[in-house]
This record gives C-alpha cells, sequence and structure tokens, in this order.
C-alpha cells in the first residue's frame, strides 16, 4: 500500500510539474500553463492540481469496478506510445544536425562520491518494475484470473521497451542537464532546438497519461486499504459510504503529499530502497527459502538468497548515500 500511494503521488507531483513548472536547484523550467497564461494564482501548483483532482481524477476513481477503466487504461497507453514516439523524433532530428549530447558508456567515478551515488538508480528501477500489488485486485476482476499471467508478461515487456527508449532519447537531447522528471526539461527555456509545440504536445501526452492511469493504481490501493481495515465487512463496491470514504480520504492524502514534497526523487529514492525492494526481491527470497510446501528446489534456494543478500546490501547503500546528501546540502 505504501508503494502504491507513494507511486500515485508521483503521478501527482509530475502532472503538477507538466502544468506549472518546477524550480529545482535555481533552475527553473517554466510549465505549460505559466507558457501559455503567463504566472497567476490560478495556474500554480496547488489550484491546478485542486482542479485536476476534482474535475478529471475523481470521476475516474469513482468507478467500482476495474472493467470500467479499460478504455482509459488502453488510451494511457497510446497515450505512453505516442510520448515515445515523439520523443525519439525529436532525438532522431536532433542527432542529423548534431545537436545531441554524447552519451557515456560508463558513469563518470572520478571521485568516491559518485560511486556511491550509482546505487541511487536502483531504487528508480526497481520501483519502475513493481506491480505486484495490482496483479490480484484486477485479476480478481476479470472472468478468467489465469488471464493475468501473460497480461503481467506483455507488461513487463512494453514497459522495459517504454524506459528504455525514454532514458535513451531523453539523454540524448538533454545529457547531464536532464532531471529528475524528465518532462520538464521540454520547455522554452530547456534549450532545445525543438518548437514549443512539440515541447508542449510532447508534456501534455504524459501527462493525460498518467491522469488516465492514476485510477487503475487508485483502485488497487484502495482495495488493499479496504481488505487491511475492514476484513470482515461486505464488499466495498457494495457499501457507497465506505467506497466513498476511502475514496475521498485517499484522494485527499494524495493531493497533500504532492503539494507537500514537490520533488519526485524523495519519492523514487526512499520508497524504491524501502517498500518497493522488500515486495520485489526480499519477500519472494524469504518466501522461496522458507519453503513452506516444500517445493524450492536447491537451485531455487541459491539464487533466492544471493537475491536477498543482494537487494538488501544495494538498498541499505542507497539509504545512506540519499541520507548522506541530504544532510550535506
Amino acid at each position: 500500500m505504501v508503494s502504491t500511494f507513494g507511486g500515485i503521488v508521483v503521478f501527482s507531483i509530475i502532472i503538477g510539474d507538466v502544468l506549472c513548472g518546477s524550480d529545482n536547484g535555481g533552475s527553473v523550467h517554466l510549465g505549460i500553463l505559466q507558457e501559455w497564461f503567463g504566472s497567476h494564482w490560478w495556474n500554480t501548483r496547488i489550484f491546478a492540481l485542486l482542479f485536476i483532482y476534482g474535475f478529471v481524477l475523481l470521476p475516474l476513481v469513482l468507478c467500482r469496478r476495474v472493467e470500467r477503466l479499460a478504455f482509459s487504461s488502453a488510451i494511457s497507453f497510446i497515450l505512453a506510445v505516442f510520448f515515445v514516439v515523439i520523443s525519439s523524433m525529436l532525438a532522431i532530428s536532433a542527432l542529423m544536425k548534431g545537436q545531441t549530447k554524447s552519451p557515456r558508456l560508463f558513469p563518470d567515478l572520478t571521485n568516491g562520491g559518485s560511486f556511491w551515488n550509482l546505487f541511487t538508480a536502483s531504487p528508480v528501477i526497481v520501483t519502475a518494475f513493481t506491480f505486484h500489488f495490482n496483479v490480484h485486485p484486477i485479476g480478481f476482476e476479470l472472468k478468467d484470473p489465469l488471464h493475468m499471467i501473460p497480461a503481467t508478461k506483455i507488461s513487463v515487456v512494453l514497459c522495459a521497451a517504454i524506459y528504455f527508449a525514454t532514458g535513451l532519447f531523453g539523454y540524448l537531447l538533454f545529457g547531464d542537464a536532464t532531471m529528475s522528471d524528465i518532462l520538464v526539461n521540454f520547455d522554452e527555456s530547456s534549450g532545445s532546438s525543438i518548437g514549443s509545440l512539440l515541447n508542449d504536445i510532447v508534456r501534455l501526452s504524459y501527462a493525460l497519461h498518467l491522469m488516465l492511469v492514476f485510477p487503475l493504481m487508485n483502485f488497487s490501493l484502495r482495495a488493499n486499504l479496504d481488505e487491511l481495515m475492514f476484513p470482515t465487512r461486505k464488499p466495498l463496491a457494495e457499501d457507497t459510504n465506505r467506497f466513498i470514504g476511502l475514496t475521498l480520504a485517499l484522494l485527499i492524502c494524495c493531493f497533500l503529499s504532492a503539494i507537500a514534497v514537490p520533488n519526485i526523487w524523495y519519492f523514487f529514492q526512499f520508497m524504491g530502497s524501502t517498500t518497493t525492494v522488500s515486495i520485489a526481491f526480499i519477500f519472494p527470497a524469504a518466501i522461496v527459502l522458507k519453503n513452506v510446501h516444500g517445493v524450492s528446489t536447491s537451485s531455487e534456494k541459491m539464487v533466492a538468497a544471493i537475491m536477498l543478500v543482494l537487494a538488501v546490501a544495494t538498498s541499505t547503500i542507497a539509504i545512506s548515500t540519499n541520507l548522506y546528501s541530504l544532510t550535506s546540502n
């Protein structure tokens, strides 16, 4: 639940970055609303997110069955692919003009701190591929829960392809200036050669994608939270008061969190090195090693033990490095 909550808060922060821009370490990136209408009180982050939550996300999260989100989920996937296609076209265009950044095959390890900073990438990667909490709530809504097996495999492959393409083309365009939220680089002050129209299309397409993915993540979070808090009550979809109460409470908490912590890096780092690494690696490895039903082979136990040690070590180093960076700044 913590991972899911952190994920939808990250979505909210990114949407806020797209609409209202960000100011990270003195580097100011304008949002779409500021570029179109100038800076006003009504297009600040808090009011823009309040409008999105009230008029876009709230109607979507009020859907009680996951099949009602099928159409919006399909559109969100198309928008994600559209984002990658446009980004690749921009990168190829910049490459032909000789305006791309030269990617490094190996990290710059000029000092010890740079080496330890490599481990801060692992929480981001782990978070990107941690979807386990969505499998069961969505699978129970399907006519045949076994359909989740091929759906999960296809999803992993598609996500890996989209992540790889986004990272590659993003670095070709922005190099070391790439921010934790790459969408804020697609603004008029980013120094890229692309037109403002394509900049806005890229950012809006992915922001809309996140808005449509948000209710699916919220569905899993709400279902898991309800099962934890009310295990003996009737199904959530059949209890209107409980359904609306949980839905509104989660939306309010997500909104306040997105306003209080307007940088996705903190969520990625500490969530990715604690809860998500536990869900993705530590708990599965512990289950295999425990071997309650006696089905684990010796080779599986060996792999699980190695995975457990690596997960704990990497997570510990990542947490320590992030804490050191926070205290030293």
